[in-house]
């Protein structure tokens, strides 16, 4: 798997805001055919730190996969913004997460960051609401 490169869908989810949230990320992986789906429910929180959250998971799959090269395709213009120079890091909730988002793009080789409409990201909000989808249908059982 070595040097491969991938691309990385993330998604964060949140039901009120802050509320009941959850994480999805839809990885392709140069050379396989089936994608690799992640998904999980990270409790009550803001829907901006739900996507920074998802986008640590992908690159978290990404480091174990050894991989030398990733996109990261995300719909929050706020994260890409911030993670590419154009918007400072105002929120003191939100500058860890964007410093160790940053810390591990710098790993890899090849990093790009790059917004996407909603639309073009439905695999991982798929995720991302299926994690709060099944947290909730657990609790009411």
């Amino acid at each position: 798997m070595t040097g491969k490169r991938l691309t990385i869908n993330s998604d964060g989810a949140c039901r009120g805001n802050p509320g009941p949230a959850g994480i999805g990320v839809f990885m392709r992986v140069e050379g396989e055919h089936e994608p690799r789906e992640f998904y999980a429910y990270i409790g009550e929180t803001t829907n901006n730190v739900a996507e920074y959250k998802a986008l640590l998971r992908g690159l978290e799959e990404a480091e174990k996969l050894g991989a030398v090269g990733v996109t990261v395709l995300a719909d929050s213009e706020l994260l890409v913004r911030q993670l590419n120079g154009q918007y400072k890091v105002k929120s003191e909730g939100l500058r860890p997460l964007f410093l160790e988002a940053s810390r591990r793009l710098r790993a890899f080789p090849s990093a790009r960051v790059a917004h996407v409409r909603r639309e073009e990201n439905g695999d991982a909000d798929r995720l991302a609401n299926r994690a709060i989808d099944e947290f909730e249908f657990q609790k009411s059982v």
